[in-house]
């Protein structure tokens, strides 16, 4: 186990949401599943309650805490797409399979973990500063899947 991991809470689907990060984004994998030696306020013995995974190369835990916490926007995962087929396949896959979209390249896994979909051209386009920024960061804020074309646009000026 890496010295510094994500640990994230979930009610009881900590080995599946793990499966379908391994299954949807490279460099993803599930480690040690661990079951509980006896029972727990949430659960039974041999009950899955941590599960080790990585996704996009970052090292998490998946607890299975129970219902006492839900999850917010304030913590995200964040994945950089190189173009509009990318960003569609992860967009998709997550809201296709029980998420749901937000605004602005964001959206929600069926147990409520954010993430944000965001094309390269809209971080260059940011950081570029400037009237460029404003035209990409404008564009954005109508959008919810990004649209890279719309974004390019944007960037030059011109009406996509």
């Amino acid at each position: 186990m890496a010295k510094n991991t994500i640990c994230i809470w979930y009610d009881k689907d900590a080995e599946e949401a793990a499966n379908f990060y391994a299954a949807t984004f490279p460099d993803s994998a599930v480690g040690a599943v661990t079951r509980a030696p006896s029972d727990f306020p949430s659960g039974k013995a041999g009950d899955v309650i941590v599960v080790e995974f990585t996704v996009a190369g970052i090292p998490c835990i998946g607890l299975n805490g129970g219902p006492t916490f839900k999850h917010s926007e304030a913590f995200s995962f964040q994945i950089m797409t190189e173009d509009q087929e990318e960003t569609d396949r992860y967009w998709n896959a997550i809201v296709g399979n029980g998420g749901q979209e937000s605004e602005c390249g964001w959206c929600k896994d069926k147990w409520g973990i954010s993430w944000q979909i965001t094309p390269r051209v809209l971080t260059e386009a940011l950081a570029a500063g400037g009237a460029e920024a404003k035209r990409a960061f404008d564009a954005m804020m109508t959008m919810q899947k990004i649209d890279v074309a719309k974004i390019e646009a944007a960037r030059r000026g011109e009406a996509a």
